[in-house]
């Protein structure tokens, strides 16, 4: 097992240990060599361009193409970031699902301004998307909640996420007493649905050679998107 295996496992290094570590992530390095990315490329549409890089994602990133990081502020201005799943999208916004009693729920309920971020390693490529998050028509979330698994819809009544539970088994006999309570059919939770994202600023990075990168990036401006490339 590597040094850096050890300071994972065990976090507590010896103070060799911890150099060597360091060291070891300072020289953590690899050359993009990705495809050239420009203004006269890109498809003048910023959802059509996300739909391209979107689609090659699916079919050449091995696991997860739709995670995506979620950045959120809460009251005191502390933000915030947690990996959540992208699950529609279009030329209204960028939709994911979650509890709205949540930390992040919370947050968005408070300030609508979030961020979202898509990396695959595998092609080089990075989408950044800034904007303003709003709940989707209920009957949009229940459209969705129907077609989740029976498990992951229980689940969606059995946990208070983010609130402190006591342990798994409390878990676990929550998820036993939804199972009794709906055995043909299980509505969706009224705190559980879907958010927008409705951009106002899309980022596309490609990876290049001596972190040269391409970046283009797209501003909604007086209701027009305006590219524009910038430095790396």
């Amino acid at each position: 097992m590597g040094k850096i295996s050890r300071f994972i496992k065990r976090w507590t290094p010896a103070r060799e240990e911890l150099k060597d570590t360091k060291q070891a992530i300072a020289m953590i390095r690899r050359e993009y060599e990705g495809i050239p990315l420009d203004k006269k490329s890109v498809d003048p549409n910023p959802f059509k361009q996300f739909s391209a890089w979107f689609e090659k994602a699916v079919r050449d990133v091995s696991l997860d193409a739709n995670a995506m990081t979620l950045s959120t502020v809460s009251e005191d201005g502390q933000p915030a970031t947690r990996t959540v799943l992208l699950k529609e999208f279009d030329e209204s916004g960028f939709v994911f699902y979650t509890n709205y009693r949540s930390r992040k729920g919370h947050h968005i309920q408070n300030n609508s301004r979030v961020s979202m971020t898509l990396f695959w390693p595998e092609l080089m490529r990075q989408i950044h998307v800034e904007g303003n998050a709003q709940k989707v028509p209920e009957t949009q979330s229940d459209e969705y909640f129907k077609s989740r698994p029976v498990a992951s819809q229980l689940g969606a009544w059995a946990s208070s996420q983010s609130e402190e539970v006591e342990s798994r088994s409390v878990l676990k006999e929550k998820m036993k007493e939804y199972e009794k309570k709906f055995v043909d059919d299980i509505p969706r939770p009224p705190h559980w649905g879907g958010f927008r994202i409705v951009p106002h600023r899309i980022e596309f990075w490609q990876g290049r050679l001596n972190r040269l990168h391409d970046r283009i990036c797209y501003s909604l401006e007086e209701e027009e998107w305006v590219i524009k490339r910038l430095s790396p």
